[in-house]
């Protein structure tokens, strides 16, 4: 079968997923726009202040909007963010204190993460330096969340559960908002005290509700994957409980100006904006994820998630077997990228990574993960991971090179 065959039959056996993703964008859709309803955003909120960032009625009112669109008692969503990890990184040093306890649900988190906590690097600045405690709860054999395990987890001192949604470079299955439901009521079971923290990157928008819908205390993500809508140029969030958002913004400014401060640079419109598309993205996103997905089958190989399953995030992987097909998978898509299509991605050591990368993205956002991308270290068992994309037909165009790269019948 040829590439356009290929891709016709892919095309007719996802319509019945993609007419369910359209229902589910116009869901999330109206509930952007009963949160820009409900608080009466009007152009003057795009404009912006300069210096301090004090009285900043857009960057307020940006904040309430997106709490209530995130089921949160509050939110602080700011351009001095300069990734997810940095969000993160501020929820955790800002509920954290020496003695805590940190306990990671999912397996070991992200690698960014690593050097955060302390397990990798030289631990200048990291949690365990400041005499907070790491655990994890690895998954099972079968990569699912080891609930025997977690049903004891919780000790006293463990003040925060790390819950990170999506599987980033492991191959586990993304955790659904019914699993975070879930682990949320056995941990509060155990210690109501214990903060339940999301990782929520690439999970935003994604089905119709966030984790501080089902309990969780407090979540974290990046402005330049699903909730920025591929308009918002850089930043990130933390929302949920207001005294633990509080508690992150005095560490992303300085005690005594926490949430009040951050100059937002003329950058109210774009986030706002950003914040409108994002459901929109997001659906075209798990469109592309599932296109990828049907043809990766057919050709042999083993992705994650698979065929027709629901998703949980914008992540899509698929196990290439080798450095030399993980590069050529990469380049066929920045081949078809819209900026710098003419680069040659070579894999190459990243800042907060362990393993070298391969990375495509020619993206008009520098790193933005909304926008159509492709990464993978340069280890064993050599998987591409494929995110976003702002129409499916993108990820066709992708695949039409992929296939010519490695051969219909999977190379």
């Amino acid at each position: 079968m040829n590439s356009q065959a290929l891709l016709l039959d892919a095309q007719k056996a996802l319509l019945p997923i993609f007419s369910a993703i359209d229902t589910q964008v116009k869901e999330n859709l109206n509930k952007v726009l009963q949160a820009f309803g409900h608080h009466k955003v009007g152009t003057h909120h795009f404009a912006g202040v300069s210096g301090y960032g004090h009285d900043d009625l857009g960057r307020e009112i940006l904040d309430r909007v997106f709490a209530q669109v995130m089921g949160a008692e509050a939110a602080i969503v700011r351009a001095q963010f300069v990734s997810g990890t940095h969000a993160i990184a501020a929820a955790l040093y800002g509920v954290l204190r020496p003695g805590d306890e940190l306990l990671a649900i999912a397996g070991a988190p992200y690698d960014t993460l690593e050097e955060v906590i302390g397990t990798r690097g030289q631990g200048q600045g990291s949690l365990t330096e400041f005499g907070i405690r790491y655990r994890q709860l690895d998954l099972t054999a079968e990569g699912t969340v080891d609930w025997s395990a977690l049903a004891t987890a919780i000790a006293p001192q463990t003040r925060l559960a790390l819950i990170q949604r999506s599987c980033g470079y492991s191959w586990r299955s993304s955790l659904s908002i019914e699993e975070i439901a879930r682990i949320v009521e056995v941990v509060k079971a155990q210690n109501p005290n214990t903060v339940c923290f999301v990782d929520n990157c690439y999970g935003e928008f994604v089905g119709s509700q966030e984790p501080p819908d089902v309990g969780a205390d407090l979540i974290a993500g990046s402005l330049i994957k699903n909730p920025g809508g591929t308009i918002a140029p850089t930043g990130g969030y933390v929302a949920g409980r207001a005294d633990l958002v509080a508690a992150a913004a005095c560490r992303l400014t300085a005690p005594g100006i926490g949430i009040e401060g951050g100059s937002s640079l003329n950058l109210n419109r774009l986030l706002f904006q950003g914040l409108f598309l994002a459901p929109q993205m997001v659906g075209e996103a798990l469109k592309c994820s599932h296109l990828l997905a049907w043809v990766g089958d057919r050709l042999g190989y083993r992705v994650n998630p698979a065929p027709l399953a629901s998703r949980c995030d914008t992540i899509q992987a698929i196990e290439l077997g080798s450095p030399e097909k993980l590069i050529a998978f990469c380049r066929a898509v920045q081949q078809a990228s819209p900026i710098e299509a003419y680069v040659d991605p070579v894999p190459a050591a990243m800042p907060g990574y362990e393993s070298q990368l391969v990375m495509a993205g020619g993206t008009f956002i520098d790193g933005s993960t909304s926008e159509l991308s492709a990464d993978g270290p340069l280890r064993e068992p050599y998987v591409a991971f494929c995110q976003g994309g702002t129409h499916w037909t993108h990820m066709a165009l992708v695949l039409e090179r992929v296939l010519g790269v490695l051969g219909e019948d999977g190379g």
